[in-house]
């Protein structure tokens, strides 16, 4: 298994959060190869870890990600990295 591990900057919390219910999510959970999904908030900076059940469907997935950002959200960061545990 393998994480898509996506950092931003949000600027208005509010609409970040509605484009991200509404219309991020329910795209991103329809992705070849989705497995679970997490967003998290600490004030003004965003993270999501998606996981995906192989190498080549995170990377794909991770080239999609400037193209499912929310106007109100700034790319700092994408990755994938390997699932090397979990509980």
């Amino acid at each position: 298994m393998h994480a898509v591990v996506v950092k931003v900057n949000i600027s208005d919390v509010e609409a970040a959060q509605k484009t991200l219910r509404e219309e991020i999510v329910p795209r991103v959970s329809q992705q070849p190869g989705f497995v679970h999904g997490y967003w998290m908030r600490k004030d003004n900076s965003g993270l999501s870890v998606t996981l995906y059940d192989s190498e080549d469907a995170a990377k794909q997935a991770s080239e999609r990600v400037p193209n499912n950002l929310a106007q109100a959200v700034t790319l700092e960061d994408v990755e994938v990295r390997e699932v090397v545990a979990q509980a």
